[in-house]
């Protein structure tokens, strides 16, 4: 029997970066990996920090019964106060174990938000650019994005936020430190937008929630911080992963935070629960549960990124790139010197150098480029970026 058409044009409309991925895997195979410079995945190539292992023997070790039994589908009691205490050292609101849903990762914690929240045919707004797998994470429970413009430095754009509400606007979606861009929204720009919604709200006579997507949150640079929403707007959500900060994405751990000050909160709390269990989570992993309470303070070590993003951005100026100096990620996201960026990034390709277009996140124009390689696959890159600046643009 054929697959449904739903998703049949779901393939079609599948990810650039997972089409990259796979080329990439082509050309390695023809020419060896070693010759190959993937910048396609935001797969962290770093190991997880130290203690993660030694806490990792120390819960193995434990042999006291039903550690990996069934638990409430919200997630283990004191991996949620854990939760709720280092959340209370970081904002102003009282978090309670009761605001914290442990999810399958924030992808995970996203779906179990959008599910609770969400009519048939309500909208979400999006600022572009974008990860767009959030067009599927809607299609998932039947939403639609409502996609907004950013300023040039890819900072929140007010006007085009609030011309995209209608009456049949439910949330807006924000990712800060941002994929592709690497920007990280400012407060004053968040107040901005914490206001406007606040109008927004009040004409419409519900609210209209803020939903910010966060598992980059500790991966900045040059003493940037990144403002916590949930001291500006009450009706708001916070979705987290410990995928890119502790590089454990293939273990699909991280929580959903909701604003104890939100109106509703019970109900919506309830739904969040609920969907977390008939989405088919169930509930999120019990040995990453155990582990979180000591992990909560960890990280890789982000001067490592910092010292690719700085190498990157020191040679592709050079040589006569483009781009916003991103302050948080580990994505650089360079305007293309030629309108058509599939072009470009195939133009890439010819030197075996794996980015995405611009385009696969609804920023036309630009390419991505993933550093969370090795330094020596950017140092080998580096010649093939200099090389097709300069047949595209001579003189350069």
């Amino acid at each position: 029997m054929p697959a449904s058409k739903n998703i049949q044009a779901s393939i079609e409309r599948s990810s650039w970066i997972r089409k990259m991925f796979e080329e990439g895997n082509i050309r390695k195979a023809k020419y060896g990996a070693e010759n190959v410079f993937d910048f396609s995945l935001g797969n962290p190539d770093l190991e997880p920090p130290p203690r993660f292992k030694e806490v990792l023997k120390e819960l193995i070790s434990d042999s006291s019964s039903r550690q990996h039994a069934y638990m409430p589908n919200a997630g283990l009691m004191e991996t949620r106060q854990a939760v709720a205490d280092y959340l209370n050292k970081r904002n102003r609101p009282n978090f309670t174990p009761d605001e914290i849903v442990m999810t399958v990762g924030a992808g995970g914690a996203l779906n179990t938000v959008l599910k609770t929240i969400l009519n048939p045919g309500d909208e979400v707004i999006i600022p572009k650019p974008y990860f767009v797998e959030y067009n599927f994470y809607l299609d998932n429970h039947q939403g639609v994005p409502k996609l907004a413009a950013t300023k040039e430095d890819f900072s929140l754009d007010l006007d085009a936020i609030s011309d995209a509400v209608t009456e049949k606007t439910k949330a807006v979606l924000i990712d800060s430190p941002n994929n592709p861009t690497g920007n990280v929204y400012q407060e004053g720009e968040l107040k901005e937008l914490a206001n406007a919604l606040t109008h927004h709200s009040q004409k419409l006579g519900e609210p209209i929630y803020l939903i910010s997507d966060e598992p980059y949150r500790k991966i900045i640079y040059d003493g940037i911080s990144v403002p916590s929403i949930l001291d500006l707007y009450d009706e708001s959500f916070v979705l987290t992963s410990f995928s890119k900060d502790l590089s454990l994405p293939g273990e699909r751990i991280g929580y959903a935070a909701v604003n104890p000050e939100m109106s509703d909160k019970a109900m919506i709390i309830a739904g969040m629960v609920l969907s977390n269990r008939v989405l088919g989570y169930v509930n999120a992993p019990a040995l990453m549960q155990r582990a979180i309470p000591f992990l909560l303070e960890e990280s890789v070590d982000i001067s490592v990124y910092q010292r690719r993003r700085d190498m990157l951005c020191d040679s592709l100026a050079s040589f006569g790139y483009d781009f916003t100096k991103p302050g948080g990620a580990f994505y650089l996201f360079p305007r293309t010197p030629i309108e058509d960026d599939v072009a470009f990034v195939s133009a890439l390709q010819e030197e075996n150098i794996l980015t995405v277009p611009g385009s696969g996140f609804g920023g036309p124009g630009h390419f991505r480029i993933a550093y969370c390689v090795s330094e020596d696959v950017i140092d080998k890159a580096l010649p093939g970026f200099e090389r097709v600046m300069k047949e595209i643009k001579p003189g350069k």
